[in-house]
Parts: structure tokens; sequence; C-alpha cells
């Protein structure tokens, strides 16, 4: 599996050829080869690329995504048949644990929460709202202690009038980093032979990665935690990069100093073993910086 975050934004027609990407561009030819790709996001309406290297991308498992005209994530690449998919393998996720699922579901809204009061904690934000929140979460967060308190988070992150539905440039980006996120895990989630449909919280008959959403929760607060950092006016082809190269930003996650696109291939495949009954403890604890990172953005865009 590959490294590199790659992003076509201006009219280019992508191809194969030897084990490469081909980039061809008004401005020239590039190739990439494709065992240094980890992500491909085409982010135009104005690029063209050949089957043989969809194809090609899905053998690396290398995760494709295309936006629409609003440059919104819109679709993605699954792999249909990864190696090691098996009748045995999706059998044990037709017949998970119910406990085991709610465990796992009452861990990742606690390290949700967490993160996000770490967040608030970071800006110099007061955080007691949340932890009071916190100390209310039951099993299987039956009373919603999530929604409660993402309402109470963004409005305190950003300001009172703050609302999730509106649209703005926040919004658009928060969304566009979460569909990366979501992205990244679901790729994971395939790669290790699982179906996306087939989730422990969401089951939305309309949404064919419900478990996807299901397991990126805890790491939604890292795209917030640099996004609140940023200044801009609308969701520029800079901050878009700056979502995605968020990828390789270095955290402590279970005590190891690791970059995040690795964060969430241990978090997906420790979350599996769980559900599976292969481990009998799942750790979901991210540390975040108290220094957050500018890595794309300086002042207005």
């Amino acid at each position: 599996m590959g490294w590199r975050s790659v992003i076509i934004s201006q009219h280019a027609k992508l191809s194969y050829s030897s084990r490469n990407m081909v980039v061809q561009t008004d401005d020239g030819i590039n190739q990439i080869p494709l065992d240094d790709i980890d992500l491909l996001l085409i982010s135009t309406t104005q690029a063209v690329i050949t089957t043989m290297l969809i194809s090609e991308l899905a053998k690396e498992q290398v995760k494709v995504i295309f936006t629409d005209n609003a440059n919104e994530p819109v679709s993605e690449t699954v792999d249909y048949y990864p190696n090691n998919r098996s009748v045995d393998l999706l059998n044990k996720q037709f017949k998970w644990d119910k406990g085991r699922e709610q465990l796992l579901w009452t861990k990742i809204v606690a390290s949700k929460i967490i993160n996000q009061i770490n967040v608030l904690a970071i800006y110099g934000v007061d955080n007691s709202e949340l932890i009071n929140e916190l100390n209310k979460l039951e099993v299987d967060d039956v009373t919603n202690r999530e929604a409660v308190v993402a309402r109470k988070y963004f409005q305190q992150l950003f300001d009172k009038s703050f609302n999730r539905r509106d649209f703005n440039p926040y919004n658009a980006a928060m969304n566009y980093g979460y569909s990366v996120l979501l992205a990244n895990v679901n790729r994971e989630i395939v790669s290790n032979g699982y179906l996306t449909y087939l989730g422990i919280h969401h089951h939305s008959d309309e949404n064919q990665f419900n478990l996807g959403s299901d397991l990126m929760e805890p790491f939604r607060p890292i795209i917030d935690y640099w996004l609140a950092n940023q200044k801009f006016k609308e969701l520029t082809p800079d901050v878009k990069f700056g979502l995605v190269d968020l990828l390789n930003l270095e955290l402590k996650f279970n005590g190891k100093q690791t970059l995040f696109r690795n964060m969430i291939t241990d978090h997906v495949r420790n979350c599996l073993k769980f559900l599976s009954g292969e481990k009998d403890e799942v750790q979901i604890e991210v540390e975040l910086k108290n220094e957050v990172p500018n890595n794309a953005i300086n002042g207005n865009v």
C-alpha cells in the first residue's frame, strides 16, 4: 500500500502505463508509480480516466474519490472482491455478537466525545458541559449523548449561532474532510474482507457505508481540530489540499506515535478483530497536539 495522496484539480487525462499512473495536463506529462499512491482524489469534472487505470488502482487497493460540479465528494471506488474475502468471514460479520457491537459503539462514542473535549481545551474553550455529558454516557449510548454533545461542541468551537446544517465554508470544509476520512475507513474495511453495508449502529438502507460511518466517528474531531485554526472565506483548492494532507499528520494513538493514515488502518483492524471475537479488548485513545498544525493555509485565502 502506498503513502502518497494525489489530488487532480485541473483538466487532465489519467491513464496507465508500466506500473505507473500517467497524468497528462496542459503543463506536461508526469508519471507516478502505483506503488506510491494511497489515495487519488479527482477534484474536478474536467478529468478523463481510463478503465485500465481504474482496474490497476483497484488491484493496488488505491481509494479513488470523485467530486461533482461543486467540487464536493460524490462517489468513491470500492473493491468488490478482495483476495481475503470469504464466505466464512462474511458469515462472521452477519453473526457479530450484539453485546460486542454495543460495547464497541459505546467506546467509539466515548472516544469521540473525549477528543471533542480535548479540541475545546486546546483552543482554550470551556469544555465542562461536554465533560458532564460524557459522564452520562450509557452502554450503546441509548440516551444519544453523541448528538447532544455535537450540538454543544460546534457552537462552543465556532460560535453560538453555528449550525451544521447551514451552508457556509466551514461546514463545506468539514463535509469534505469527513468524506476523505470515510473513504479511507471504507478502504480498510474492504481490504480486511468485510462489507461496508453492515454497521453496528448506523443501519440506513440508503447508506452503503454504514460500518465506515460507525468506525470513523472517533476521528472526526481531528478534522475539526485543524479547521478551527484556519481562516478562509471559501472552500479553495488550498483548503482541500490541507484536509487531504491531514492523513500525514503525526499523532499518538494508543500510546504510539504514528501517522493519521496508519492510525486509521490500526483502528479499523482492531475493531474488526474485536467484533469477530479475535480479541477481547479494543483501545481507542488519540492524543492531539497542543500546537495545531497549519500545513496549508496562512491567513485569508
